[in-house]
């Protein structure tokens, strides 16, 4: 069996062969992601495995062409793929898990800098400003927390907070009810009006598009803080910028943006980003942006690399295949 992989990177090495030996796959590595000039990589391969590069509905006809059957992304959001084009060529998608702790940790984190103010703190003391004015935070036992979406990243969210004392609330169609010992279920408006900070892990899909907007930001706390490590898509950014810039808001931590696609994981020094919104929130000293980065982990690039193939695997051996979306 073979693989061609798409948008491989070098940290990926050693996965990629570890695993491709592990499971008798051969693979194909090419650095570019896929478009329509280089679809041709994907001749005589019944699986390819990309990223997060976007696959619309020319280049799905051009795979199909070609003979290509599965799709496996070594992501577990498939937002980038043109689900309703993969439906209508018969190619068949995945994506994977990995590692819950990578994400988790991360969110963790932002929460933790941005009640206490650390891309203040930083900032002055690189200048050796050391003094206190502006910079008193917030201790995470005084707060509500609220956790949309208990899938596997959010309910280890809950499980990593619960050592900080806090009050959390919880808002999920499916409820988790090992998830009671910690945190409370409520419905979303709810979540709103009552958490101190908000923390979103839900995939991208039309339901939960701008999930964050100028209506849930009206019901919320002044001085809210609000947490992004799930998708762009879910926060309407222009009703973010209003609500940071009126004060409604207390502050952000966005690992993902809106139009982030051809900025991250790119080195685009001395270049002018075509993304206003990007720099503008990087402008706010309230506001910590990192490029997608939640992720990325040791732990987590094995498990994405090693699932992706074990996808590729089970769909060719026509075994029940967990990743496979559709």
């Amino acid at each position: 069996m073979k693989i061609l992989v798409y948008s491989y990177r070098m940290d990926e090495a050693e996965y990629f062969e570890k695993f491709s030996k592990k499971y008798n796959v051969e693979i194909e590595l090419s650095k570019e992601g896929p478009t329509l000039e280089n679809v041709s990589l994907a001749n005589g391969f019944d699986c390819i495995s990309i990223i997060t590069t976007s696959v619309d509905r020319k280049l799905m006809e051009k795979f199909h062409q070609i003979g290509v059957k599965f799709i496996s992304t070594r992501t577990i959001g498939y937002d980038h793929i043109d689900i309703k084009s993969a439906k209508e060529f018969g190619i068949h998608v995945g994506n994977v898990t990995y590692s819950p702790n990578s994400v988790a940790d991360y969110t963790v984190m932002m929460i933790l800098m941005l009640s206490r103010k650390i891309k203040i703190i930083m900032e002055r003391s690189n200048v050796q400003d050391y003094s206190l004015k502006g910079v008193q935070g917030k201790e995470l036992q005084n707060l509500t927390v609220g956790i949309i979406g208990t899938g596997r990243i959010g309910k280890t969210v809950i499980r990593h907070l619960s050592g900080f004392n806090c009050k959390m609330l919880a808002y999920d169609i499916y409820k988790d009810k090992k998830l009671n010992q910690y945190a409370e279920y409520v419905d979303l408006k709810e979540l709103f009006q009552k958490s101190d900070v908000i923390t979103m892990h839900v995939p991208a899909t039309k339901d939960n598009y701008h999930i964050i907007n100028k209506n849930s930001i009206a019901l919320m706390k002044n001085g809210v803080f609000i947490i992004n490590t799930a998708r762009g898509s879910l926060i309407n950014t222009n009703d973010l910028i209003d609500g940071i810039e009126n004060k409604k808001i207390g502050g952000a931590a966005l690992d993902v943006i809106e139009n982030e696609s051809n900025i991250y994981y790119n080195d685009l020094k001395s270049q002018v980003i075509t993304n206003r919104d990007l720099a503008i929130l990087k402008s706010y000293p309230n506001v910590i942006v990192t490029p997608h980065t939640a992720f990325y982990t040791d732990q987590a690039v094995s498990d994405m690399v090693e699932n992706s193939i074990l996808s590729c695997t089970l769909f060719v051996e026509e075994k029940e295949n967990p990743w496979e979306v559709y």
